[in-house]
């Protein structure tokens, strides 16, 4: 598996209390937002509107969408697991992931080493996915390790358990947590 590339985005794997549980924003997403927001893809917050947006790499992001349902102009309810850019509804829900003892997984762009445990890294392919999947597929970007000096949006903690998935093949599965915290750690302005 971790031979070929096949990018998922974010994915949660556990949470240390071993709850793992979506956040239902009412009124999450602005009507006529005009990016696409794929599960698995990194939000965070919008100062301007109280809203989740797409997070943009080197940028602090709360959690990983999952999905999103809302009445289209129609009157007919609808619910996706992504939310198509420029859409107008209302009673819109979003449900993203946003407790930063979330452990993720992601699959990098590259081949890594055990040796890169505990390393920051940025995302890759932030704003890829798939409008027919609905799924994301940001990428942990292999190359964009950082110093200690400036905090990545990725700490790596640990290798997902799946089978065919090993330390030095092509895309390596890692388990990662969010190091550019929207709210913990570093104190940053909303975006």
């Amino acid at each position: 598996m971790s031979a070929t590339s096949a990018p998922f985005g974010l994915r949660p794997a556990y949470h240390p209390s071993g709850l793992d549980r979506a956040q239902a924003l009412t009124n999450g997403i602005t009507s006529g937002y005009a990016s696409n927001i794929l599960k698995g893809q990194p939000v965070q917050y919008s100062a301007s509107a109280g809203v989740i947006i797409i997070s943009t790499v080197g940028a602090t992001w709360s959690g990983a969408f999952q999905g999103v349902e809302f009445t289209d102009t129609t009157g007919r309810r609808r619910v996706s697991n992504y939310w198509p850019a420029s859409t107008s509804g209302t009673n819109i829900i979003a449900y993203f992931y946003n407790d930063q003892n979330i452990v993720y997984e992601i699959q990098t762009d590259a081949t890594i080493a055990q040796t890169s445990i505990g390393n920051e890294y940025n995302f890759s392919n932030i704003a890829a996915g798939s409008t027919v999947t609905g799924l994301s597929q940001c990428t942990l970007g292999v190359s964009t390790a950082v110093g200690n000096s400036n905090p990545g949006d990725m700490r790596i903690v640990d290798i997902s358990d799946v089978p065919g998935n090993a330390w030095g093949d092509a895309f390596v599965i890692v388990r990662v947590v969010n190091s550019r915290s929207q709210f913990f750690g570093t104190v940053n302005a909303i975006a």
